[in-house]
């Protein structure tokens, strides 16, 4: 009775499969080129070994009648395929999450990256997005082919194949971080998909350097081109001091979470299209979390096949579009964080807004010295709802507009995790007295990775374009949707390049990287 339920469900599924929205043949060029601006956008499942495989496969090329294509990893191992050992589906850079979707399916899948179905399954989270959980599973089957539970088990499993073949970690504490209740569970799992047990997994393994203790080296793939020096030159004058450190080519952070503290650093693998990042933390079972927004911080789903199509349209845009492919929209550690440096980013340069968060975190933070040029852990909400921060020079109302946002999150209005309604979210952001449309749009951009966040009044963006008025800016921002946010981007660094060619016969020093002011209130630029 159960199996015949079981094969229904999965004939069902193929079903809904086959309707998707797979260009077969685009996706037969892609595998046969090796592109890989194509990883992870597809899988390949080869019928004769029943192996699932990324577009960039180094294995022999199969004949095309020999192959299924699938739009996630979960479909394909809903279908009955396991993953190759060669290409390592685990490492792919993960399908990117508006592709093809609905909006509330890019909703359900970031909640499911935040560990959204520990707290209810899918009848928990579908309630969370509004909907029922039966029109939840019939969403996830129509786009991606999989439902909710088999995309976070597939998500689970990569993880934990990822710890195994990446770190020396013991198998009970890879159960674990990999969102396994018990080890019983996490071998059974991993011999059912990979057809080995994880201790064979490991030994296939020809990487023998081993880690200190509690640090972590994880190899993070992205699709091709991405500007990772437009990346750093955006973070590092945003950098805040003895929190965050950009040199020599990387990104260093410290970081809190569930009560432990440590931090990562991250480089680029150009020649691999991978971004190399170094962790430190105690507790094992943050891994998980920690790259995932990792992940999200340096915006490696990203779809830029897409997202250039958009951006193109506009001639102002297409020049820097092609002198400058790649460029990412840079996210942040947290939503509280990146908040606070919009508020005291009002009014002042990005010069003057980075003093100010270095004197908050020097004089709030709490002490932090494990790595080179990392001195303090930015402060938290509990902390800074009593602080005051007038004492560091902030002007009183930027210092009420801090307290109030932080006493908000403290009280639960207000939670930048795990944010199902990304409008009403902002709704309630702006509420607050001191934060306008502007940060709310700043803080969807960085913070809730949405794609097509915009924030219309911002002066640097007017003086990019040569226009006059929001009005204009916002009719011509409609060409560039859904990707209003990478418009941005490239508008600010024009905006940038412009007050760096205006100021060079100045003076002979290394001009600013930005010269626009900024603040929430409408019409004012907002490059903080």
């Amino acid at each position: 009775m159960v199996r015949k339920r079981l094969v229904r469900q999965r004939e069902s599924i193929i079903m809904v499969r086959e309707d998707m929205n797979l260009d077969w043949q685009v996706c037969s060029r892609a595998r046969l080129s090796r592109d890989a601006r194509f990883d992870g956008k597809f899988f390949i499942g080869v019928r004769t070994s029943r192996v699932y495989c990324r577009s960039i496969c180094p294995a022999p090329t199969a004949k095309e009648k020999n192959v299924r294509y699938f739009p996630s990893a979960a479909a394909a191992a809903e279908a009955g395929f396991r993953p190759c050992l060669r290409c390592r589906p685990e490492c792919s850079p993960g399908t990117p999450a508006w592709l093809g979707t609905s909006n509330t399916v890019s909703r359900a899948l970031r909640l499911i990256s935040e560990s959204g179905l520990e707290d209810g399954g899918v009848e928990g989270l579908a309630e969370r997005l509004g909907v029922g959980s039966r029109h939840l599973r019939r969403l996830f089957l129509r786009h991606l082919g999989a439902t909710p539970s088999a995309v976070a088990q597939t998500r689970r499993l990569h993880f934990a194949k990822k710890l195994i073949d990446e770190t020396s970690l013991p198998m009970n504490q890879i159960a674990l971080a990999s969102g396994f209740g018990c080890v019983r569970r996490f071998n059974a799992g991993i011999l059912t998909v990979f057809h080995r047990t994880p201790t064979q997994l490991r030994r296939l393994v020809r990487q023998t350097v081993l880690q200190p203790e509690n640090q972590y080296l994880f190899r993070l793939r992205f699709r091709p081109p991405y500007d990772w020096h437009g990346m750093l030159a955006f973070l590092a004058p945003r950098a805040t001091p003895g929190v965050e450190v950009v040199e020599l080519g990387s990104y260093r952070r410290s970081i809190s979470l569930d009560g432990g503290q440590g931090y990562f650093e991250v480089s680029l693998d150009e020649g691999n299209n991978t971004l190399v990042v170094r962790v430190q933390f105690g507790n094992p079972r943050s891994l998980f979390f920690i790259v995932e927004r990792i992940r999200a911080m340096f915006d490696l789903n990203a779809d830029w096949a897409a997202i250039v199509q958009g951006l193109r349209t506009d001639a102002a845009l297409a020049a820097h579009v092609d002198a400058h492919p790649g460029l990412r929209v840079p996210g942040c550690w947290t939503g509280f964080e990146l908040a606070t440096r919009a508020i005291l980013g009002q009014q002042v340069s990005v010069k003057g807004a980075t003093t100010l968060a270095g004197r908050v975190v020097r004089t709030f933070g709490q002490p932090f010295r494990r790595a080179s040029g990392l001195t303090h852990l930015f402060p938290t909400p509990q902390v800074l709802a009593k602080a005051r921060l007038v004492t560091v020079g902030l002007p009183r109302a930027r210092a009420e507009t801090i307290q109030a946002l932080a006493h908000a999150v403290c009280n639960g209005q207000i939670s930048f995790d795990r944010i199902a309604d990304s409008e009403a979210f902002l709704t309630r952001l702006c509420e607050i007295p001191g934060i306008g449309k502007w940060t709310a749009q700043y803080v969807a951009m960085r913070a809730l990775g949405e794609p097509d966040a915009f924030p219309t009044g911002d002066l640097g963006l007017l003086h990019a374009l040569k226009l006059e008025s929001s009005r204009e800016l916002e009719q011509r921002a409609e060409a560039w949707r859904p990707w209003r946010a990478y418009a941005a981007m490239y508008l600010w660094n024009m905006a940038s390049e412009y007050g760096a060619r205006a100021s060079q016969p100045l003076s002979s020093k290394t001009p600013k990287t930005s010269h626009i002011r900024s603040t929430s209130q409408p019409g004012v630029s907002a490059v903080v």
